[in-house]
């Protein structure tokens, strides 16, 4: 019997499972007894660690009572969606994490989907029962109803089910419990979650379900071994997509343990391994020892929704800041992310150095680019725009989400109204007398959802929780209007100046501070009306004999509002760019020179 058991770990965002994993390896033994424990262990990346996310899905290996149990932490959040669905094909089962208190949330429903779909079994863990107002009990069967909801089978539905609390180290089959540790997960998942099913006396064979790299041996293929066993210098073959093969030697193999990855001499059936020696494997591509093998079928990933435009950076400021600027080296980098990242999608389009890049939605571009950004680019992006298709009869179809909103019961009708704004159809509506909160549930063009977080977190304080779902594409639902105000945008190029920024200030919310450097075309600010106000923000004061600059240091401007990356290319309009560098993050219009966009409006305005 195997010794192996894999699974992934599927929650929504803030759940608690990246902490469940590091609580499994502390009882695993990863940690020395003297050694300090690492917080979010498998978040590596620094982002994930700022954003308290997890981005990649990533592998590590939990040693059990003789048993090797491997683990994969996937993303939370819809827009990494395709991390998940890719290495559905590596594991036997699931453990659901769902917070005690909140309960299943939509991206909850769209991983388990795909889990109860591949047939995987789960395990239920109520996490956080802790928490104040938790009810484990209530949480468990609204389990059980999306379990039904989404066709699981009879096994499937009778999935054991522990509670505990991850922050605290304790899981137990009691709803009550107050105390423990980690052996009763543990022994549940070695009880429950099915061995792989292999041929170990079969030739090797394995499905790339994710790539990794490394700087001393390069890509490493990672998956599953369905059968047989591979040694180091073996003899393989890769089934690519095209249908054509490449014969390769392995280099090295690497299995997970505990916190890393390390060398071993052999790969053997059920485990997950790493294999090196493959200039370009990709995901979803067979590696087999037999040269007549079958190619092994890779999982279907659901089509990118929203695009957006990646450009050189062609302001006066360009190659100040950055150290990649050329089109050449931004075009190596995205198809370079797109070998890694199968939910990405990258196409050069008739414009020199712009590049149009598809993926699920905002958020996962705004990851990328702010990867980017920390390695040295200089990119201009656009807002995003959404996949348009068109049905048989030539109607214009665009994607539509399941949106689910959580939020006090005193917001909900200003959420109301921003819905109906946004062409949102309001499906259910709750409200929890006794928690004061209100859950909405509504169906809204994914257009209405880019920038609606921002909202949603202003108008509630930041009390309120937004997720959403992809549906399916739909009958355009017309015009969206989601910035109401038009915008400052600088005529001259220079140092900000104090004296013209206390001027502007009656004009609306300023975007710069005093000596900022900005350009001609560059937003400064925001209007207060709704249409654009060319401005001079780098005006000195003319000084004479009698009065002095003097005065003018005594000003006090409040500091400027900055965006954060998210919120700049959400807040921008479709004839606006955000320039974004390592240091800096500028909005602009897209043509710079004023005389040049009143003709590029003319003309558009006499198109429509």
């Amino acid at each position: 019997m195997s010794k192996f058991r894999n699974l992934a770990i599927i929650a929504h965002v803030d759940h608690g499972k990246t902490t469940l994993v590091d609580e499994l390896l502390k009882a695993g033994g990863a940690y020395r007894e003297n050694q300090a424990v690492t917080e979010r262990a498998m978040d590596s990346m620094d982002l994930e660690r700022e954003k308290g996310i997890t981005i990649k899905a990533k592998n590590t290996a939990v040693p059990w009572d003789g048993y090797t149990i491997n683990i994969v932490d996937t993303p939370g959040h819809a827009d990494f969606g395709g991390e998940v669905e890719r290495v559905m094909k590596m594991v036997d089962g699931v453990i659901l994490v769902v917070d005690a208190f909140g309960g299943p949330q939509a991206q909850t429903r769209f991983v388990l989907r795909k889990a109860l779909e591949e047939g995987l079994k789960p395990i239920i863990v109520v996490n956080k029962i802790d928490r104040p107002n938790s009810d484990p009990l209530a949480v468990h069967d609204k389990v059980l109803e999306l379990f039904l909801e989404l066709e699981a089978t009879e096994d499937q539905f009778e999935a054991p089910t522990l509670y505990g609390s991850a922050k605290n180290g304790f899981f137990s089959t009691q709803h009550d419990a107050t105390e423990g540790d980690c052996a009763p997960l543990l022994d549940a998942i070695v009880a429950n979650i099915p061995a792989p099913v292999v041929d170990e006396d079969a030739p090797f064979k394995m499905l790339v379900s994710n790539i990794d790299w490394d700087d001393y041996v390069g890509r490493i293929a990672i998956g599953k071994i369905v059968a047989g066993s591979i040694k180091k210098n073996d003899t393989v073959f890769r089934f690519k997509k095209d249908g054509s093969k490449v014969r390769t030697k392995v280099g090295k193999i690497f299995e997970y343990n505990n916190l890393g990855i390390q060398d071993t001499e052999n790969g053997i059936a059920g485990n997950i391994v790493g294999i090196s020696g493959f200039e370009d494997a990709d995901i979803g591509e067979t590696i087999a020892g037999d040269e007549d093998a079958e190619p092994l079928p890779a999982v279907a990933i659901d089509p990118p929704s929203v695009q957006m435009q990646f450009s050189i950076n062609d302001g006066p400021f360009a190659g100040k800041d950055g150290k990649h600027v050329q089109s050449r080296v931004i075009h190596e980098r995205l198809f370079r992310e797109m070998k890694t990242n199968v939910s990405i999608h990258v196409e050069e389009t008739d414009l020199a150095g712009t590049f149009a890049v598809s993926a699920r939605g905002a958020m996962q571009i705004a990851v990328l680019v702010e990867t980017m950004r920390r390695e040295g680019f200089e990119i201009l992006v656009s807002r995003p725009t959404v996949i348009l298709q068109e049905d048989e009869n030539g109607k214009r179809l665009e994607p539509w989400e399941t949106l689910f909103l959580e939020m006090p019961t005193e917001y909900a009708n200003s959420i109301l109204k921003i819905l109906n704004d946004r062409k949102g159809v309001l499906e259910n509506m709750e409200t929890n007398d006794s928690s004061q909160r209100t859950l909405i549930t509504a169906n809204i063009p994914t257009r209405g959802i880019i920038g609606l977080e921002f909202e949603l977190v202003n108008i509630t304080s930041g009390h309120g929780i937004m997720s959403h779902l992809f549906d399916e594409y739909k009958p355009w639902a017309g015009a969206i209007v989601t910035r109401q105000a038009g915008t400052l945008v600088s005529m001259d190029t220079g140092p900000a100046t104090a004296y013209s920024l206390t001027a502007l200030e009656g004009r609306g919310t300023l975007f710069v501070n005093p000596t900022e450097e900005v350009y001609t075309g560059m937003i400064v600010g925001e209007n207060s009306r709704a249409d654009d106000l060319p401005v001079n923000p780098v005006k000195a004061k003319k000084l004479d004999n009698i009065r002095s600059a003097g005065k003018d240091n005594t000003v006090k401007l409040p500091p400027a509002l900055k965006f954060s990356l998210e919120r700049a290319i959400e807040y921008i309009d479709p004839d606006e760019l955000v320039e974004v560098t390592p240091n800096h993050l500028r909005l602009r219009k897209r043509i710079l020179d004023p005389n040049e966009r009143k003709r590029a409006n003319k003309a558009a305005n006499m198109g429509a």
